[in-house]
C-alpha cells in the first residue's frame, strides 16, 4: 500500500435468500471495498466459501491509498481462504468474486474492477449500462463462439456451468482500470438477480434512484417480487474523485479501450499474482 491523496467513494449493499433455504452470497460494501461473492450452489459450504473470499478483502477496507496490486494479493488470499475452507469440510467449495476497488494507480484515481465468476459489474454512464465483466461460464463461451444467442443463454439447461470460481486450480482472475468519471455508477451483482432483472431494467432503476443504498434495494426487492428462487445480492458504488482523461492503466488493461475481437474468458483473464 502506497500514500497518496483519498479516492472519494461511497456505496451501499443488501442482499436476500429468496427461494433458498440459507443465504450464499456475501458482500462488502464499505469504501473502497465494493465486491460480492456467490457461493457455489449443490456444493458444500458454499456460505462458508463466499465469506472466506470476503474475508480477503476486508483488510482493505478504510484504506485511502490502495494499489491494484494489493487487490491481486487479495484475490489470491481469497483463494487460499476457500482452499482451507474446503479441507475443512472434506469436499468441493467454491464461489463467485466480482467487484470495484477504489485504487490509486500512477497517481490517479481509478476502480479496479476484478471477476471470476458469472456474477457481474456493470458500469452506468448517463442511463447506458454495460456489463464491465465477462461471465465465467459454459454459455457465455457458446456465446462468444457465436452459437447461441444472449437470449438463448439466459434458458440455456447449462447455464449454471461455470469454467471459473474461487475454489478451483486456476489461480488467475480478470482485471481492469475503470476510470472513475462523475456521474458514472457501478452496479454489482450476483446472478440472482439478473435470473429475474433485465439489464435494462437494470439501468433504469440505477439510474433514477441517487441513493446508493435505496438503489440497491430497490433492484432486490424487484427480483424478490417476481419470485427469485435464488439468492440475490446487490451493490451500488459512486466516485466524485475523477480519473484524468490522460491517466495510463498500464501494465493493467484498461476497459472501454480497443479489445481484440475475441473475447472468450480465457483470453480476457489477467494473472493475479
Amino acid at each position: 500500500m502506497t500514500d497518496g491523496p483519498a479516492v472519494d467513494v461511497a456505496g451501499a449493499g443488501v442482499t436476500a435468500v429468496g427461494g433458498r433455504s440459507r443465504n450464499e452470497d456475501a458482500f462488502i460494501a464499505d469504501p473502497p471495498v465494493f465486491v460480492v461473492a456467490d457461493g457455489m450452489g449443490g456444493h458444500l459450504a458454499g456460505a462458508e466459501a463466499a465469506w472466506a473470499a470476503m474475508a480477503a478483502f476486508q483488510p482493505l477496507v478504510g484504506t485511502a491509498a490502495l494499489t491494484p496490486e494489493d487487490v491481486a494479493r487479495a484475490h489470491l488470499e481469497a483463494r487460499r481462504n476457500v482452499a482451507a475452507v474446503q479441507a475443512d469440510v472434506g469436499a468441493a467449495s467454491g464461489t463467485t468474486l466480482t467487484g470495484a476497488v477504489a485504487v490509486m494507480h500512477g497517481g490517479n484515481p481509478w476502480w479496479m474492477v476484478i471477476n471470476v465468476g458469472d456474477s457481474r459489474t456493470y458500469a452506468l454512464d448517463g442511463g447506458e449500462l454495460r456489463q464491465v465483466t465477462v461471465d465465467h461460464s459454459h454459455v457465455q463461451e457458446l456465446v462468444d463462439a457465436g452459437r447461441i444467442t444472449p437470449a438463448q443463454a439466459l434458458v440455456h439447461p447449462d447455464r449454471n456451468i461455470l469454467t471459473r470460481a474461487i475454489g478451483d486450480d486456476i489461480l488467475e482472475m480478470d482485471a481492469w482500470l475503470v476510470p472513475q468519471v462523475p456521474g458514472r455508477r457501478l452496479v454489482v451483482a450476483s446472478d440472482g438477480l439478473m435470473k429475474e432483472v433485465e439489464d435494462r431494467e437494470i439501468g433504469e432503476v440505477a439510474g433514477l434512484i441517487g441513493d446508493a443504498a435505496t438503489a440497491a434495494a430497490a433492484l432486490v426487492d424487484l427480483a424478490i417480487g417476481r419470485g427469485a428462487t435464488d439468492n440475490v445480492t446487490v451493490v451500488v458504488a459512486d466516485a466524485t474523485s475523477t480519473t484524468p482523461a490522460d491517466a495510463d492503466a498500464a501494465p493493467w488493461p484498461l476497459w472501454g479501450a480497443d479489445q481484440d475481437p475475441d473475447t472468450t474468458p480465457s483470453l480476457r483473464r489477467r494473472g493475479g499474482a
